[in-house]
């Protein structure tokens, strides 16, 4: 087949027939597990933490699936090695696993397991890497973990939604920051956030209050093997206002700079020296210039 394939519960079927029937929990009320992961030359990064990560939502949702977690490791690859070739030479996939539990009627006797690819969606993030992401901090809180624990990772994010349409009415182009409901920082919306302070190294919100990024894990792995200080603690807004550099990290774009904080320049109102050492490191690891290739393939044919 010279078309992208999907997995589908057990199936393996064209990409364009992947579909979510409408009496589906994951549609019906928004109960989905998913994991984001991408290559790098065609490589999956860090496999193995995103499975982990998955079998905690799976037990905290209390879902049984019948896949181990190298079936599913062997899925992903097998779906890899398919959809890789068919992209443009220098391209890269990004890979999305999701479970459902299953019809509304039936909930839990038979879930949804889907593994689907697309090639990772450069356009939205390549200007960034030089020009910086605003980040302003809208009315819309966090979910409390009152609600559900952090280590859930799940696409029941309305909040985030109405956030960032909050954020874009007050600077646009900006993504939000949410706040818990004590005040503090917690993470951009589909994002962790990582500051940087002079004499005191990069510093994270507390893991166990923000979810527990496979990409953050990555930064903080990098930063210290460039011997850069590391450290979580709660900040204000004003504290992060304070920083010299104010980074995102997630899947695909790795980690951005960002250069506007609630409306005001951070640092020089460029990417820093912290950014590109770990941006740099980051590349170095995967074996591609990461924002060069985001750059080559921000628009495709």
């Amino acid at each position: 087949m010279t078309r992208p394939i999907a997995f589908h519960t057990g199936k393996w079927i064209p990409l364009s027939e992947l579909s979510v029937p409408i009496d589906d929990l994951g549609f019906v009320m928004g109960t989905t597990i998913v994991e984001q992961l991408r290559t790098f030359a065609g490589k999956v990064f860090r496999l193995e933490q995103h499975l982990a990560r998955l079998r905690d939502s799976l037990t905290i949702l209390g879902l049984e699936i019948p896949y181990s977690d190298a079936d599913l490791s062997q899925v992903v690859q097998e779906i890899v090695a398919h959809n890789h070739p068919l992209l443009a030479a220098g391209d890269d996939l990004g890979v999305a696993m999701f479970i459902t539990p299953g019809s509304m009627d039936h909930p839990r006797e038979s879930p949804m397991v889907c593994v689907h690819t697309r090639p990772v969606a450069f356009g939205g993030f390549a200007s960034k890497f030089a020009a910086g992401q605003a980040l302003v901090v809208p009315p819309t809180r966090q979910t409390p973990v009152e609600c559900w624990p952090r280590q859930l990772k799940v696409r029941s994010r309305v909040h985030y939604y109405l956030a960032d349409l909050e954020a874009q009415k007050i600077e646009a182009k900006s993504r939000a920051v949410l706040l818990d409901l004590e005040g503090y920082v917690m993470e951009a919306t589909t994002a962790n956030l990582v500051v940087h302070f002079a004499g005191e190294g990069l510093v994270a919100p507390p893991r166990e209050l923000v979810l527990s990024g496979i990409s953050i894990a990555a930064l903080e792995d990098y930063a210290r093997r460039l011997g850069i200080d590391y450290s979580q603690r709660r900040m204000t807004p004003d504290d992060v206002a304070q920083a010299d550099e104010i980074l995102l990290t997630s899947t695909s774009p790795c980690v951005l700079p960002c250069h506007r904080w609630n409306g005001r320049q951070v640092g020089g109102g460029k990417p820093g020296p912290v950014f590109e050492r770990l941006i740099s490191a980051w590349s170095e690891s995967v074996g591609l210039d990461i924002r060069g290739q985001a750059a080559r393939f921000a628009q495709r044919d």
